[in-house]
């Protein structure tokens, strides 16, 4: 049983719990303190700045050629904070209940309390970075809804508000680079980490240009390098996005939770092609004004599929707006994995209206949010006779004004203008719930390595809510890690600087340097991307959105024996010592490799259905989740074991609550 390290009676730690460890040493006096932070995303980025603030040396990585082309800058739709703006009823305790909910009740209660604690410190430190939030009339910072609340709650800019956010995090670190706090490693990729008694005292990184190896120790290792969804091929991550950082620590004794929860966006552009290498992400926000439909008539399908029928031939009455028929006080705001089933479930029925080798797509309509907000902008400018074109006007610059550059995308990527025909969207994979497994102060079971964000399992349960991911990411760079770190940092106040010529730094760095030369000169056929859509195939197939033992099973061997072949006919071209994209891809691809087959495991240990993981043995009989909270009401620590995948052994986190009565799901 895993100790969660939560304080007894206390649904939050306070913050000056820890006020005698911040103030052991004056600012003057402090002693050289190093840390490293592994990824530089939103939180990473906060945590970089955050700590370089207080004084300690920050070496901060990323793979990119600048913090700024990290996938958070991708978000689009929001991020959420209980300040309730809006005067619905919003409030913290509420945000805390909508998160515990829409995770399906797989999250640890006392870390998502504190993350809608610090949420509404969030905006504020945000807007003082200058953030352009939108603001409605009146000057005031706006809300939108999200999917999962019935509350607005959503801070957002335009259809870029990772972007936006990214950039005054960025601006935060720059200013700390600029004052000689944080040292920035570009182009840099942590291979390894290296602990020293225990504890983790540095890393292996390989310079991407050079291919130069090089050993960084610190006190402290914060991993903020992101999710795995990658693991499918097909994803809405930016094709950089790796697993390598978080599964180098769980090689070295940090557990991996919950590697089976992955969150499928509802609203992506559909696949196209057998050759595509990447999925788009259409905001969430738009399910605030769009409809989700597919025809009522299978013929009409058909036809749609075929070329012979538009959409908007399709009269209002032969629509099936399924959201809204199954779940009527949520409607098409329903939480994404509810959404995405639901899509699915219309698709395999045969109402799928894309072209595509799988028939599977359904529409997102803004005809009636046209026409709805026509209506108020003219009568509020005085027009209460408007025409139907002044009407259909206004409602598309209203439109245009909200969504705009998300409208633009979709139209460069599919030639079709979605003011007038309806988006065509598809459940991909998005966001992964699980990573590895942290203690409320965001410590991994390796002591001196701390994991942030989306690497991390703690906040979000089986599923996240939208606009969830940002909200987390600044709050853990922000306003946990500067407490935690310290914290723990304060036994290190004599420790001095940490050699890297221990002899672990050289075991590390040989261990990096045999598997690279295994790779160079592996004699093989076939490319690296070639084994990854293989394994993409697996994945999406029987570890996707619905999954069953039989599937499971074979996903573990087949898996096996694509990792097998892998290892054998994988072909890698260039040398060590220069500029590699098809190394790094395949340092990649054999993590993966490895993630793939333990999700699968993971899922087949858990029999039941619950938020992103859906068991097709354990649904009710409207083809709902069907939780078992009397033996799976835990979190699934996973401890590595060796190469051979069956030895990893499970540790089981009871989740306790104390605060929210469990119950079942329902958004009708």
């Amino acid at each position: 049983m895993l100790d969660s390290k939560i304080p007894e009676g206390h649904i939050s730690k306070k913050w000056t719990d820890y006020k005698d460890h911040l103030k052991l040493v004056a600012p003057n006096n402090r002693p050289k303190i190093d840390v490293i932070v592994v990824g530089t995303g939103l939180a990473g980025a906060s945590a970089a700045a955050s700590l370089g603030e207080m004084g300690y040396n920050v070496k901060a990585f990323a793979f990119q050629d600048s913090p700024r082309r990290a996938h958070s800058i991708a978000a689009q739709g929001g991020i959420n904070a209980a300040k309730n703006y809006q005067n619905d009823g919003d409030s913290v305790y509420r945000l805390f209940y909508d998160t515990i909910k829409g995770g399906d009740y797989r999250a640890r209660e006392a870390n998502v309390h504190r993350l809608a604690e610090v949420s509404g410190n969030i905006i504020d430190q945000c807007v003082a970075q200058g953030v352009p939030f939108a603001r409605d009339y009146g000057g005031m910072l706006d809300n939108r809804s999200f999917g999962g609340t019935q509350v607005q709650r959503t801070f957002y800019a335009a259809g870029q508000t990772g972007q936006q956010l990214l950039l005054g995090a960025y601006s935060a670190l720059s200013r700390q680079i600029g004052l000689g706090r944080v040292e920035m490693y570009n182009r840099h990729e942590m291979l390894d980490i290296v602990k020293i008694d225990g504890k983790a005292r540095g890393i292996i990184a390989r310079n991407l240009i050079t291919g130069e190896i090089e050993r960084h120790s610190a006190h402290a290792v914060i991993i903020a390098s992101g999710g795995y969804g990658n693991v499918y091929f097909l994803s809405t991550n930016a094709m950089g996005s790796n697993v390598t950082a978080a599964w180098k620590i769980h090689k070295k004794g940090a557990y991996f939770a919950n590697p089976c929860y992955v969150q499928i966006h509802p609203t992506c552009i559909p696949v196209h092609g057998t050759n595509q290498s990447k999925l788009t992400l259409m905001s969430e926000s738009l399910r605030n004004s769009g409809r989700i439909w597919v025809p009522k008539k299978i013929e009409d399908a058909q036809a749609i599929r075929a070329g012979k029928l538009k959409p908007t031939q399709i009269a209002e009455e032969d629509r099936d707006y399924f959201l809204e028929r199954r779940y009527p006080a949520f409607g098409n705001l329903v939480p994404r994995d509810v959404a995405s089933r639901a899509a699915k479930e219309r698709c395999d029925a045969g109402f799928g209206i894309e072209a595509n080798d799988t028939n599977e797509g359904v529409y997102l309509d803004f005809s009636s949010e046209i026409i709805s907000k026509g209506k108020q902008a003219a009568y509020a400018a005085g027009n209460h006779h408007p025409s139907d074109e002044e009407v259909i006007k206004l409602g598309k610059a209203w439109l245009e004004e909200k969504y705009g550059n998300l409208f633009q995308m979709y139209q460069q990527i599919t030639d079709e203008n979605p003011y007038e025909t309806p988006m065509k969207i598809y459940p991909a994979v998005h966001y992964t719930m699980g990573g590895v497994w942290v203690d409320y102060n965001l410590q991994s079971t390796i002591p001196g390595c701390f994991v942030a964000g989306e690497a991390n399992f703690s906040d979000h349960g089986a599923n996240r809510l939208g606009a969830s991911a940002l909200m987390q990411g600044l709050a853990d760079g922000y306003f946990v890690l500067p407490y935690t770190v310290s914290d723990y940092l304060a036994n290190d106040i004599r420790t001095g600087k940490i050699s890297t010529d221990l002899p672990e730094f050289v075991e590390a760095e040989n261990a990096v340097k045999a598997q690279i030369d295994g790779f160079l000169n592996n004699n093989g056929t076939k490319s690296v991307d070639h084994f990854h859509k293989r394994l993409g195939n697996i994945m999406w197939n029987k570890v996707g959105m619905g999954r069953n033992e039989q599937g499971l099973k074979e996903a573990v061997a087949e898996i096996d024996a694509l990792r097998a072949e892998f290892y054998k006919d994988v072909y890698v071209p260039g040398s060590a010592n220069e500029l590699n994209p098809e190394l790094e891809k395949a340092i990649r691809v054999a993590d993966f490799m490895e993630l793939g087959q333990l999700m699968a495991m993971d899922a087949l240990q858990r029999n039941e259905s619950c938020g992103g993981h859906f068991r097709e043995e354990y649904q009710d009989s409207e083809g709902e989740t069907l939780r078992d909270d009397v033996n799976f009401n835990f979190v699934g620590a996973w401890e590595y074991g060796g190469s051979d995948i069956n030895n990893e052994k499970l540790h089981k986190e009871v989740l306790n609550y104390e605060y929210i009565k469990i119950a079942a799901r329902n958004y009708k």
